[in-house]
């Protein structure tokens, strides 16, 4: 992974890299003796040259080095040795001398000239001798002017350069950004493209992980909303027909006589029991999404035994059969599980032959918990398995009374634990539903 922070950081090591030697060359540059001797062209390699040439060819050659360094740089050169005593006549005028030690007595005085030592050893013979050099301030000013041309050309392309990285690390953190920013905004317009954010989440950086978890959030929340309105257009078509049926009824009952009416009232009775009945199965749906209270410890085999004892009162013809594995315990919202599996145990009396036991079983995988009901009923088709725990879904052919919502409800709360509802036909006959979960839920918080 490309990270940002080693982008960033890359950047700002180079910045301090340009920022220290551009300080280092500014501090040369301060240094003015030293630096006027090693990049003045009529000094930097003068001490040497007269050196070799002194010792090698004579005074005269030596003295001819000098005045031609005058000639072409107005420079003045005074040679001295060990003892202080001049070695060559040099260029340096003894009137001069004469003024500037006056000037020197005088501390408020101004001399024309830049005044510059420099001690050189000859590497032959070992003479140690001491250069002065005296140059006129015109002449030093103009050489500074072109000398300071490198180091303010090198003081802009570094700055052009930091500019330029500047600029770099600024797209490469706010470019993003605003594709964030507008995702999140279609996002609050229900208007998100999924693949509006594709390019970044290619990126391998954190803004490409961002994006990717950005995207999945996005179709989640999509979803959601998706499947909300279809609820709430379910829950209208639904609550639509028994509401339809009882204004039929009262319309009838408005025109029979009072034999018929009595005759009408166990209908209108049933009717409003069956919207009751409904509208509880849309509350309980509901609240499944909206629980926010605290998960919990849960024995599973005292709360699985009392489901069963409920599921034979409800269906005294019916048997059901609990095996559990002993020590059953997980963290979560009893009221949740209690909910699902009821469902599961209503869904499985209602196909259920008569004379056949129903089956609860309860065990423990790994770190899972796997709670299945099996009927001995038909089963179902295998092309609508996949349709099965969507709300309002019942599967073509059924006759048994429903709404639908009793797999909803068990989906949602094992989805609530951060489980999943596994539907199937079970090999032997009859339908299977297995709701499996975590013994520490990985819960995700309802929109």
């Amino acid at each position: 992974m490309r990270s940002l922070f080693w982008r960033i950081l890359a950047s700002f090591w180079l910045a301090i890299a340009l920022v220290a030697g551009l300080s280092i060359l500014l501090g040369h540059m301060l240094n003015q003796d030293a630096w006027i001797l090693s990049r003045h062209p009529g000094l930097s390699n003068l001490a040497e040259e007269w050196t070799q040439l002194y010792e090698s060819q004579g005074e005269d050659a030596a003295q001819d080095l000098l005045q031609q360094r005058k000639r072409q740089y107005h420079i003045d050169v005074q040679v001295l040795n060990e003892s202080g005593e001049p070695v060559v006549r040099g260029t340096f005028p003894r009137r001069a001398a004469a003024f500037e030690a006056r000037q020197n007595d005088n501390k408020e005085g101004h001399l024309p000239w830049r005044r510059l030592t420099a001690e050189y050893t000859s590497a032959k013979t070992g003479d140690t001798y001491l250069l002065i050099y005296r140059i006129p301030h015109p002449e030093l000013d103009q050489w500074h002017r072109s000398s300071l041309t490198w180091p303010l050309s090198a003081l802009a392309i570094a700055l052009v350069v930091l500019t330029l990285f500047s600029l770099f690390v600024t797209l490469s953190i706010t470019r993003p950004l605003s594709r964030l920013r507008g995702a999140v905004h279609d996002l609050g317009q229900a208007t998100y493209q999924q693949n509006s954010l594709a390019r970044l989440a290619n990126r391998r950086d954190e803004f490409g992980v961002l994006a990717t978890d950005f995207n999945r959030m996005g179709a989640r929340l999509q979803s959601l909303i998706g499947s909300q309105r279809q609820l709430l257009r379910d829950v209208s078509h639904e609550l639509r027909s028994p509401l339809a049926r009882l204004r039929i009824a009262l319309a009838l009952a408005e025109r029979a006589s009072p034999e018929e009416r009595e005759r009408l009232w166990p209908r209108l009775t049933r009717e409003c029991d069956r919207l009751e009945a409904l509208i509880s199965e849309i509350l309980v749906l509901a609240r499944v999404d909206a629980d926010n209270a605290s998960a919990e410890d849960i024995d599973l085999t005292p709360l699985l035994k009392t489901l069963q004892k409920d599921a034979q009162l409800g269906a005294p013809d019916q048997v059901v059969q609990l095996t559990a594995d002993p020590d059953l315990h997980l963290k979560g919202w009893p009221t949740m599980i209690e909910r699902a599996v009821d469902n599961l145990l209503r869904n499985a009396q209602r196909f259920n032959p008569p004379g056949q036991s129903i089956e609860l079983l309860a065990r423990r995988q790994g770190e899972r918990i796997l709670i299945s009901v099996r009927d001995h009923g038909p089963g179902v088709e295998a092309e609508h398995l996949s349709q099965l725990g969507e709300p309002f879904y019942r599967a073509p052919g059924q006759t048994a009374q429903g709404h639908g919502l009793g797999l909803a409800i068990a989906r949602r709360a094992a989805e609530r634990h951060g489980g999943s509802l596994i539907l199937a036909n079970h090999a032997d006959g009859g339908f299977i539903a297995t709701i499996d979960l975590p013994m520490e839920p990985g819960v995700v918080t309802p929109v």
